[in-house]
């Protein structure tokens, strides 16, 4: 850094720093920075981090048994993943409907049995240190509206969540599915986002943090890492998202047609140089989305 004389007057220094730090009155906005992070049900190793931090700003972090899984491999990896530089996307595994109907037969209310999973993934969430307004993302795998017992359970999971230190999200898709007619008899569309905001803005008392699956293409671009600049979770469909997850593994064929070769021959998504590690993908506005550094 080259000093100024100091024979310059108090009133030029000022002068010439408002003329270094003000942008011109015409001047565009700077575009606002995107970051890419994966996730995964299984943990990577902790020999794959450096490597897998050259490519990725955060990463998924189960604070539950991933979805079919009997165990956790994720459980005493924040400070080794801190180390190393990732922000987080923390999130607990949700209920499938079948569960959640099987519970309210032997008893127990869709709300009661949410209680519960929200208290399990709060405890969890301070076990592996996590600071307080850390968003939990509640991991709803089911698309489309929602069944009333679904709907029950999710936004009792949020409040319960609410209630206390920590924050409540929702990881839920964002993939437009037949809904009925409207009035005039044309098709309409739903996805599981809108649902959710629909119930929220219908009288639920705490805002909900959104992380969007949605891997069609397009909006998608498949399974893309290097980016000259990351897309805006925007550019999912669903304005004002956490998070966006726009590659999953394996691949649907189904919507992903436009995007397949980007993809791997047995159709899951890969970190270049790391063999074998099938992953999903997600971009944020933030390195750090559930804020857990």
């Amino acid at each position: 850094m080259r000093l100024l004389p100091l024979a310059l007057s108090a009133l030029a220094l000022t002068a010439i720093a408002c003329a270094q730090q003000a942008p011109p009155a015409n001047a565009p906005a700077p575009a606002r920075q995107n970051y890419v992070g994966f996730d995964a049900n299984d943990y990577p190793g902790d020999a794959q981090l450096a490597a897998l931090r050259k490519q990725f700003s955060f990463t998924g972090y189960w604070l539950t048994n991933p979805p079919g899984a009997d165990s956790n491999p994720w459980v005493g990896k924040r400070d080794i993943l801190l180390h190393n530089g990732f922000g987080f996307l923390v999130v607990a595994n949700g209920r499938l409907d079948k569960e959640i109907l099987r519970a309210q037969k032997s008893g127990k209310p869709p709300a009661a049995l949410a209680r519960e999973d929200a208290a399990a993934a709060v405890a969890a969430a301070q076990r592996e240190g996590f600071p307080p307004h850390t968003i939990l993302f509640l991991d709803q795998e089911e698309g489309g509206r929602m069944l009333p017992e679904q709907a029950d359970y999710l936004l009792a999971w949020t409040e319960a969540v609410a209630g206390t230190a920590y924050r409540p999200g929702v990881y839920a898709s964002g993939q437009p599915v037949p809904d009925g007619k409207d009035p005039d008899g044309k098709p309409v569309t739903i996805t599981t986002i809108q649902d959710i905001r629909q119930h929220v803005g219908a009288g639920h008392l705490h805002p909900i943090a959104f992380w969007v699956a949605q891997d069609a293409c397009p909006p998608a671009p498949g399974c893309v890492i290097q980016f000259a600049q990351p897309p805006s979770p925007d550019f999912s469909g669903i304005l004002d998202a956490d998070a966006w997850q726009y590659a999953q593994s394996p691949r649907r064929k189904s919507i992903t047609q436009a995007c397949g070769a980007t993809y791997s021959s047995d159709g899951n998504c890969y970190a270049p140089g790391i063999a074998h590690y099938q992953l999903d993908l997600s971009v944020s506005a933030s390195p750090d989305p559930s804020q857990g550094r």
